[in-house]
């Protein structure tokens, strides 16, 4: 937790150990949970951050959730400094929601891939390409472009505010995520363009290995974020958002699941479902890990 007046360059974060003992660890926890109560903030956390981070947000008072509900968090609570544990549109969200508070995050290099490939110049120049399009985002975004937007959704709303707008007679400008805009396309049939972005984290799961695991897990029930690819999507019991996941993964009646979505989420899932066994769905990469996250 960059505070104290600390900045954090590349340099500066680069310095941070990698592994900490366990002394060291309970330390610099104890240290922020001090500084958290002396500067009167609230710490909010992703679900894909770092469990210890998950942990210290819900320990000290504050929560660990989706990007909108972090920001609704702050915006409800009493604290008028935000800390927040994420990627650095999420803390942009806290502040669109609350102006009046400071928000504060440990580093502005944690950025999100879907953002970063959406620059707002280039996306305005693809909006005024279409001009007949209305023009809906993903919370996944800068303010720069929710700002050049006409709707914003997130993963769980998209469907029933694209719906709506189909059923009006809008055609639709898609961003960033073209997985998750072909996955509303298919359910409700609207009329869409997408902007060419993915997330690195959901676009490495694979269908060919995810169908091998289910062999070896017939049992299991196959959770899956529709930033994955359609093929993916395809082989899932249950698809939705980060909430939607951990809502299926408390309902469905089964003991297994596989999960394809960042593997920070698997510790709320394996806290809120003690006795349930979870198994990260298979990527082409080292894991399904946003190392910006």
């Amino acid at each position: 937790l960059m505070t104290e007046g600390a900045s954090c360059t590349a340099s500066a974060w680069a310095r941070v150990p990698v592994a900490l003992s366990a002394t060291d660890k309970s330390a610099l926890k104890e240290r922020i949970r001090r500084l958290l109560k002396e500067r009167g903030a609230v710490l909010v956390a992703h679900y894909y951050v770092d469990a210890d981070l998950q942990d210290l947000a819900e320990e000290t008072g504050g929560c660990v959730s989706d990007s909108l509900e972090m920001a609704r968090f702050g915006r409800d609570h009493a604290a008028q400094t935000l800390v927040v544990s994420g990627v650095r549109f999420m803390g942009e969200t806290a502040k669109i929601l609350t102006p009046s508070k400071r928000v504060l995050m440990p580093t502005l290099e944690a950025t999100c891939s879907l953002d970063v490939g959406c620059p707002v110049d280039l996306f305005s120049a693809f909006c005024d390409q279409h001009p007949d399009r209305t023009v809906v985002v993903y919370a996944n975004t800068s303010a720069a472009v929710k700002a050049r937007a006409d709707w914003l959704v997130t993963s769980s709303c998209a469907l029933d505010i694209v719906r709506a707008l189909k059923d009006k007679g809008h055609k639709i400008l898609w961003a960033p995520d073209r997985h998750l805009g072909g996955y509303i396309q298919r359910e409700t049939g609207a009329d869409m363009v997408f902007w060419n972005g993915a997330c690195i984290v959901h676009d490495e799961f694979k269908a060919f290995e995810l169908a091998a695991l289910k062999k070896e897990h017939p049992k299991a029930k196959v959770l899956v974020h529709p930033e994955s690819p359609a093929d993916v999507v395809r082989l899932a019991d249950a698809v939705g958002s980060t909430s939607a996941i951990l809502k299926a993964a408390r309902e469905l009646d089964a003991q297994e699941f596989i999960v394809a979505t960042d593997n920070g989420m698997m510790h709320m899932l394996r806290q809120q479902n003690p006795g349930k066994v979870f198994i990260e769905a298979p990527t082409a990469g080292n894991s399904a890990t946003c190392k910006s996250c």
